[in-house]
């Protein structure tokens, strides 16, 4: 009997989860099965920092050149922005063509207090840690990634007397590898406990008020990734778009559950590595700086719900409103921190930015956890693809024959 691989055994937990969840009272799923997902969490956690830090110090150390490495960075920056600015077209699309907020009106005691986005300069200033023990106690993951390309570049510029230097964080990278490997073990009964308390919350009856909107965004990411993923992978990258999806739908669903791109990081990096043949090289820059930057579900979701925020009130936005959802999405959306529900946040910057009304976003928070699962998911398999595509430019993927795009 052949072995079921992970990537089922995860689709299975998160199937059976959904099916318990709907008869499930929600006090007892919350008390007795939401530990197992917590218990997951808490074990992603637990390897991020250490993991991220020890891949990318090796993974620049090992570059060797840092034309290379500067080329490789400019590639992966330069495909978030376009993929985000695509994304929030495309959520545009979807809020036009399904009209989620026709007919909607918000409720009077509705209210929704927005944060104020930092300046620019502060953001680029914090990316530098002024201690870089504390940005991994906090798990600041710019600051983490800052300092782990310091350390890198300084390896490879100091030369052979910096190998025990390199050596040491290798070997820790491979420590760190291995307790992924046990961690992913328990990742479809951690998906099973994570979905079972959110389908006996939300049910489906709560659901029917705001489904456009949740249609809308899913059909958006879906398009997402059907679109400009596959065509990505498929032109640029020369690799099988099935072979693709098939080899990324462990990480897929386990930032489905999570909500989480950089909880979801360590599944990700096993992702690429093992079933697409991306070296760790690229691996180790693309996928901690996506987990970070690239939020394009995010980016598909400020479109849906801004529209969305439109038609409850009654506004039409003028298209120079759209283009300006367009630039401030892109930029807020690589500005989301990858963590549950900062899309949330970034949505009231974009409304702010074309003087919609942030009260209409206490609509939307109360099916957020619905849709962060969806552009979560969308987060992550965009941050893959990009590590598709720049492997491929640089030759550094290896992949089966019947994996890649024949002309």
């Amino acid at each position: 009997m052949k072995k079921l691989s992970l990537a089922t055994k995860i689709l299975i937990g998160l199937i059976l989860g959904i099916f318990v969840g709907l008869f499930t009272p929600v006090d007892f799923a919350t008390t007795f099965i939401k530990p197992f997902g917590d218990l997951f969490l808490r074990l992603i956690k637990m390897i991020i920092v250490p993991l991220v830090l020890s891949s990318l110090i090796v993974g620049a150390a090992s570059v060797g050149d840092i034309r290379k490495l500067g080329r490789i960075g400019g590639k992966t920056v330069t495909y978030y922005l376009l993929t985000s600015a695509f994304a929030v077209v495309i959520g545009l699309i979807m809020g036009t063509v399904l009209q989620p907020g026709a007919g909607l009106e918000i409720p009077v005691d509705a209210t929704y207090e927005g944060r104020e986005a930092p300046a620019l300069s502060t953001v680029l200033l914090e990316i530098i840690p002024d201690n870089p023990l504390s940005a991994m106690v906090n798990a600041s993951m710019l600051q983490i990634i800052a300092f782990a390309l310091f350390i890198g570049i300084a390896i490879t510029l100091v030369g052979e007397r910096a190998n025990p230097v390199k050596n040491f964080f290798d070997g820790f990278a491979e420590v760190m590898y291995k307790i992924t490997g046990i961690v992913m073990a328990y990742a479809p009964i951690g998906v099973f406990g994570l979905i079972v308390p959110v389908v006996a919350q939300y049910g489906l009856d709560v659901l029917a008020p705001l489904a456009m909107v949740i249609i809308a965004v899913y059909l958006g990411c879906l398009l997402h990734a059907a679109v400009v993923y596959t065509s990505a992978v498929k032109f640029l990258g020369k690799m099988s778009p099935l072979t693709y999806f098939k080899g990324i739908l462990p990480a897929a669903v386990v930032a489905f559950t999570t909500c989480s791109s950089s909880g979801t990081l360590p599944v990700t990096i096993k992702c690429v590595e093992d079933n697409l043949g991306v070296s760790k090289e690229v691996s180790s820059f693309c996928l901690p700086l996506g987990a970070t930057i690239n939020m394009d579900g995010t980016a598909v979701y400020m479109g849906v719900c801004a529209l969305f925020v439109a038609q409850v009130y009654g506004l039409d936005l003028t298209f120079t409103q759209q283009l300006t959802i367009v630039l401030v999405g892109t930029l807020a959306s690589i500005g989301a921190a990858g963590v549950p529900g900062a899309g949330l946040i970034m949505l009231t910057m974009t409304l702010t930015s074309v003087g919609l009304p942030l009260e209409g976003v206490a609509l939307v928070a109360g099916i957020d956890r619905i849709l962060d699962m969806a552009r979560t998911c969308v987060n992550v398999i965009g941050d893959t693809s990009c590590c598709v595509v720049v492997a491929s430019s640089e030759n550094d993927i290896s992949i089966s024959p019947e994996s890649k795009v024949t002309a």
